[in-house]
């Protein structure tokens, strides 16, 4: 049996460095869009759980869900790299349909049409910046 390994697009030095980066940005673009959302166009981004309490989300918590998400996809990442043959094109798939199974949410939870657009918009720019970005670094054995 012929086994052939490609480098990775990013030399392994430099791929945590990479990957890390690509956490920031995840959450810089988070805090970018929240900042053009209540700031700046005023809409409320309010969302109803438990027995209906409304909460307001506030800039720290997109920011460290943007952090968290990130890290998560980082590790599921290094644990496909070790474990399977594709695991660049295992995780992308991954990362996208998680992508889409979180845009339910803002549909589910928030309490008008303007916040559940905001959310969306959130998610979308955070996995637009996070998934191309992690794939890059990617190995390939």
């Amino acid at each position: 049996m012929l086994t052939t390994t490609t480098a990775s697009a990013v030399p392994h030095i430099k791929q945590g460095r990479a990957r890390a980066l690509s956490a920031a940005g995840g959450a810089l673009a988070a805090a970018l869009a929240w900042t053009v959302e209540v700031p700046l166009l005023g809409i409320h981004l309010n969302f109803r759980f438990g027995d209906g309490h409304i909460q307001t989300i506030a800039i720290g918590q997109v920011i460290g869900v943007a952090v968290a998400a990130s890290l998560s996809g980082w590790l599921l990442l290094a644990l496909l790299e070790r474990r399977a043959p594709h695991a660049r094109l295992l995780w992308t798939t991954i990362a996208l349909a998680a992508l889409a199974a979180s845009l339910a949410l803002p549909l589910a939870v928030a309490t008008t049409s303007s916040a559940a657009t905001g959310l969306i918009v959130m998610h979308m720019t955070v996995g637009a910046v996070v998934i191309p970005a992690m794939a890059h670094t990617a190995r390939t054995r």
